[in-house]
């Protein structure tokens, strides 16, 4: 049988067959049918064939790694089912393709796909035999929030979900906030995580710019800013955190920003058109990708944090070492051991006195949870929204997940609140499974990806604090070609993995640590 012509005619022509001894046990395979890449995978006599491309960012799974029947994504950890090709675990969504596999003798031909009955409505998604939930509310329209919606549909939930943001844009791919759309070339119609017909054709009820005022939770009802009450059977708060505002005078200047929502990085793209010379205050994260974009545009970057080197508490010496020099290579400059004390039309003046000129200013020193609706209604807070393993707060049928959650780590049995987007997203599925009466505990290790420049660095697991770091590789040479993997243990366990250049240590690290 012959297919369309191929964009990659090197590799081996699926529909044409291959030899079953050029399958390796357990390995990965990438050939074609017609133009799409089609990933083999042997499971003793058993191939399954599925697409060779993630649903997230087109990462190459071939590039993967195994676990039972799924392969995990080397890019961003998403996981596939390899015998129905269902989207297991955020950050992709969306199924990828299966394909009909044939042994002739010693040879393996692929077939037509096959189709998998889509979980998508027409049932009650609710185990174990309990009623489902009247209807379900979500307060917040984040990572939590979303896939907290997609999968009460994806898991057959018919009732009423309401998902209300007091965001003016649908759900969006808010880790681009910093990364692609910064440069000023990413059109904002790229960043919605599903298109509005997504929502009407799984009757989601979206309600935007809509802010909840307060949560009745004997009666069983949010209060809103704007029209009637909105009963709930069973509620999801995933409010996420808000930015810390440090009372630095001048902070609320027309060229001072803060990056949280897709208006406030629409907001700098317009203000960096203009600008020549940005300040960044606080060397965490966001501001540091900020940091690469905006050198990238051209623009002089200072700084200001008063670590002594960036990402020092989150990731150690070596790691913050490397990601300093990365920058620096760069052009950037960093004013570390200061802090900002005041901010003026022209410059930004630092505690040692020192001045630097900045036509923007970008504050970034951190989040605070959004708890505030949770103490008005006297749910447990502590740092955080807390839950149990299920995701349940203090009050039955109330679950929070994301950003806000503060939930017990099955890896230490401390509590912890972790701020990352793919952790957001795996809470909103699991918390939407308990909903309808799964009672699945979050176990899936944290996993967290930052983009600088060419760099990407990985991080697997959760690791507050740390008694010894292991570095197997090196931080030397050129940042762009460095391949390293950090450990971080207390008490010889093994608690996070952070990862340079070495993708596959970083899904292995994944697997081992339980997610």
């Amino acid at each position: 049988m012959g297919g369309a012509a191929s964009s990659e005619p090197d590799r081996p022509d699926l529909q044409l067959g291959v030899p079953f001894s050029a399958l390796p046990e357990g390995g990965l395979f990438v050939g074609r049918v017609g133009d799409e890449k089609v990933l083999l995978v042997r499971r003793g006599e058993e191939i399954l064939a599925v697409g060779a491309r993630c649903t997230h960012y087109g990462g190459p799974l071939g590039d993967g790694v195994i676990d039972g029947d799924t392969v995990r994504c080397p890019l961003h950890h998403a996981c596939f089912s390899l015998r129905t090709g269902e989207a297991l675990a955020a950050p992709a969504f969306d199924p990828i393709p299966c394909w009909r596999v044939d042994r002739e003798g010693d040879k393996v031909f692929v077939r037509e796909k096959t189709t998998t009955a889509a979980r998508t409505g027409g049932g009650t998604g609710v185990s174990g035999g309990a009623a489902p939930p009247a209807s379900v509310v979500i307060v917040g329209g984040g990572a939590a929030g979303f896939a907290a919606a997609e999968m009460l549909r994806r898991e057959g939930y018919a009732g009423p979900v309401t998902l209300i943001t007091a965001d003016s844009d649908a759900p969006y791919d808010r880790p681009n906030l910093s990364k692609d759309y910064l440069t000023g070339e990413m059109q904002a119609d790229w960043l919605p995580l599903q298109s509005a017909e997504f929502y009407t054709g799984r009757k989601i009820d979206l309600l935007l710019g809509t802010r909840v005022t307060a949560i009745d939770v004997a009666g069983r009802r949010v209060r809103l800013d704007r029209g009637e009450p909105r009963s709930f059977g069973a509620l999801l708060l995933a409010t996420g955190a808000d930015p810390i505002r440090p009372p630095i005078p001048g902070a609320d200047g027309a060229r001072v920003f803060f990056l949280r929502t897709l208006a406030d990085s629409a907001a700098i793209v317009a203000r960096a058109k203009e600008a020549r010379r940005v300040v960044i205050v606080g060397a965490g994260f966001i501001g540091l990708e900020a940091a690469a974009v905006l050198r990238g545009r051209g623009m002089t970057v200072d700084v200001v944090a008063p670590d002594r080197l960036p990402l020092e508490r989150v990731m150690g010496a070596a790691v913050g070492g490397f990601v300093r020099r990365l920058h620096e290579a760069h052009g950037v400059t960093f004013h570390l051991g200061e802090t900002v004390t005041q901010i003026d039309d022209r410059a930004v003046t630092l505690r040692g006195g020192s001045s630097l000129e900045a036509d923007l200013v970008l504050v970034g020193v951190g989040v605070r949870p959004a708890i505030g609706l949770a103490e008005k209604a006297a749910l447990t807070v502590d740092r955080g929204i807390v839950v149990d393993e299920f995701l349940e707060t203090s009050a039955a049928g109330i679950f929070a997940a994301g950003d806000v959650a503060r939930f017990p780590d099955p890896r230490t049995g401390e509590r912890v609140r972790i701020e990352h987007w793919v952790v957001a997203q795996r809470q909103g599925q699991t918390a939407a499974r308990n909903i309808l009466g799964r009672r699945e505990r979050f176990a899936s290790a944290p996993f967290f990806w930052t983009q600088q420049y060419d760099v990407t660095l990985r991080y697997v697991g959760h690791a507050e604090t740390w008694d010894e770091v292991r570095v197997d590789g090196s931080f030397e040479g050129p940042p762009e070609s460095v391949a390293a993997a950090v450990s971080y243990l207390r008490g010889g366990r093994r608690l996070a993995v952070a990862t340079v250049g070495r993708n596959r240590d970083s899904l292995i690290a994944g697997i081992e640590l339980g997610g």
